[in-house]
């Protein structure tokens, strides 16, 4: 096999295709004006996410999430502009996890508000432009304003506060046993209010129908279980995840109602984030078609750090939280067959960023940031946040669309080493390796073994066609470096 792909070497000057085992040193890519890229309908199929060409697809993007009234304002410095779009396109981000409020969509009982509508599908429009694809995030945190948080109208819960009730704010207000009265009254469907949110969640499904940037519908953020929570632990709550994922059904049907190939994106119930197993697919299974699971990657122990001023020295036992999160997730995998994208991590801690990048990388899956907002508003442009550190990490050279089976891929942000592998089918489109445009201030290099770059030299995306069905390997580093190796086996996980 070692000399099949030696044979198999090659590199592409231009369109030609120089002799077999060599090396290609590109200069510095010349920024150029392309066209604008055509989005093609992203679906679940298996455990990946695939385009209309067949090829897997991985996702990297970041979370814009405007939580106050009005919501979504382009122009506003937080929602994301055609500035922003530009900008996140040219570090490699594909998707963007847009905030949506119930709130928003149905300030009063039974009226959506069409005003709101547009300007989402303005904001899908705008990164669509970019080659950006949109994940509409039914966002709540802390329920409701009624507990000094957001998400869920005022008019559809009947819950209150008593006038003794302390409010810790976030994240403690989670256990306010008023705040866990209105959960209950949305798992209950109590006044109506899961009815009152599919009719809302539908609307806007049938508003972005045939927009090919529309990744999906994210159901509800960081669904709380309400007065059941305790049951939650120490090794998830069955009973409460069959309740609940009962009502990510009726949303699902609601919104497929409207909108019928439209992904649909649910995640487990909140105490995930504290380790706790989902036990959504167990029982009964999911059978809808479609569904893609969202989970969040977080560390408790860095988050109280961060919220609550607790010792810094809590954030070592990160790690293992996060190896127990990521060992949860390759158990749901391997229940349920179906796709993952984180949809939250990082929220300011490198190192708990650094670890979930590690971990997706080897298992194929995709992720969205927390927290991105616009650097293009009001007065003089912000500076560039992916300049620093945290944004050497996000900016990644990776396979942004795969012509073929994933196997192993591996990103050093620290040198801009990079090496995957993938085995080829024939598709009509090629593989497409986005290429980092902050870690090859010199240029790269770029090997490629069992098939054929066919992208030109100082290309932003390299793209690759396989010689046959013998597994490629490409390589892109710096010039000079020794560059990466492969890991040796198949995607880790489930």
């Amino acid at each position: 096999m070692a000399a099949v792909r030696a044979r198999a070497r090659q590199c592409a000057i231009g369109a030609a295709v120089a002799a077999v085992g060599c090396s290609v040193l590109v200069a510095a890519p010349t920024p150029v004006q392309a066209a604008s890229p055509v989005l093609s309908q992203i679906r679940a199929e298996g455990s990946y996410l695939v385009d209309a060409q067949g090829r897997k697809v991985l996702l990297h993007g970041v979370n814009n999430v405007d939580k106050e009234a009005p919501y979504v304002e382009p122009g506003d410095g937080f929602t994301v502009t055609d500035q922003d779009a530009a900008l996140l396109a040219r570090h490699g981000f594909n998707t963007v996890r847009l905030g949506v409020s119930f709130a928003g969509l149905m300030p009063t009982r039974g009226v959506v508000d069409t005003a709101y509508l547009e300007r989402l599908v303005r904001v899908i429009d705008t990164l669509a432009a970019q080659g950006i694809y949109t994940l509409l995030d039914n966002h709540q945190d802390g329920l409701s304003k009624i507990w000094g948080g957001n998400g869920f109208p005022e008019w559809s819960l009947r819950a209150r506060p008593a006038a003794w009730e302390p409010n810790p704010g976030f994240p403690l207000y989670y256990l306010m046993p008023s705040m866990n009265r209105g959960w209950d009254e949305v798992w209950d469907n109590s006044n109506g209010v899961l009815d009152h949110l599919g009719t809302a969640l539908a609307a806007l499904a049938e508003k972005v129908k045939g927009r090919t940037g529309v990744l999906g519908i994210e159901l509800m953020n960081e669904p709380w279980p309400g007065s059941a929570f305790h049951t939650c632990f120490p090794n998830g709550c069955p009973r409460f995840d069959t309740k609940y994922q009962a009502a990510m059904q009726k949303l699902t049907d609601a919104v497929r109602a409207r909108n019928a190939n439209i992904p649909v994106f649910w995640e487990p119930n909140v105490t995930w984030n504290e380790t706790m197993p989902t036990n959504l697919g167990k029982n009964p299974p999911i059978t809808s078609p479609g569904i893609v699971f969202a989970p969040h990657d977080y560390c408790i122990p860095s988050q109280l750090a961060i919220y609550l001023g607790l010792p810094e020295e809590l954030r070592g036992v990160c790690p293992v939280q996060q190896d127990k999160t990521w060992g949860n997730i390759d158990s749901f995998t391997k229940r349920t067959g179906i796709p993952t994208l984180v949809t939250e991590f990082g929220d300011g801690d490198a190192t708990v960023l650094r670890n979930t990048l590690t971990r997706a990388d080897e298992r194929f899956i995709g992720w969205q940031y927390w927290h991105y907002a616009s650097s293009f508003g009001p007065g003089a442009p912000k500076p560039d946040p992916f300049l620093g550190d945290i944004g050497r990490d996000l900016v990644r050279t990776y396979p942004r669309a795969t012509a073929g089976t994933p196997a192993r891929l591996t990103f050093d942000p620290a040198t801009g080493d990079f090496a995957y592998r993938y085995t080829p089918q024939p598709l009509a489109a090629p593989t497409e390796i986005y290429v980092s445009d902050l870690h090859y201030p010199n240029g790269y290099e770029v090997r490629v073994d069992g098939g054929t770059i066919t992208s030109a030299p100082g290309a932003r995306v390299v793209t690759v066609q396989g010689n046959s069905t013998a597994p490629v390997t490409v390589y892109i580093n710096r010039p000079g470096s020794a560059g990466a190796k492969i890991p040796t086996g198949p995607v880790s996980g489930g």
